[in-house]
């Protein structure tokens, strides 16, 4: 992942731009992309800020995590669901609509793996 323009930067295209020359210019003479200019003088404008705001992470498990309880008692209750028959209790009981790859994420994080018995195996 590229890394952000740095601060001082941000600082520089937004007191250009204040100072009376346009987004495009300011960009074109800090040799940057004119996006960025006006991403920059807008995030300042609105909220004061001229730091980049946090990359990558986590942004979207906190809908997940609020059923926790509930998925952690059905996998419990029933060991072998599939992702597919939790994703239909959520929506059915709980008007929750996630994909089986998030349910899988949840579970992985919760270190709830569902191993095949040794018995199950194919001989072979």
């Amino acid at each position: 992942m590229a890394r952000p323009l740095s601060e001082d930067l941000r600082i520089r295209v937004i007191q250009a731009v204040e100072g009376g020359m346009s987004r495009r210019a300011a960009a074109e003479r800090f040799g940057i992309s004119p996006a960025s200019a006006v991403r920059f003088v807008r995030e300042w404008r609105e909220s004061g800020t001229k730091r980049a705001k946090r990359q990558g992470g986590d942004r979207r498990s906190h809908r997940i995590e609020a059923h926790r309880e509930f998925i952690l008692s059905a996998v419990d209750a029933k060991p072998d669901l599939t992702l597919e028959e939790i994703a239909k209790m959520l929506e059915g009981e709980r008007a929750a609509s996630f994909a089986p790859s998030s349910i899988w994420r949840f579970l992985d994080r919760h270190a709830i793996t569902f191993k095949k018995k040794p018995a199950r195996r194919r001989a072979g």
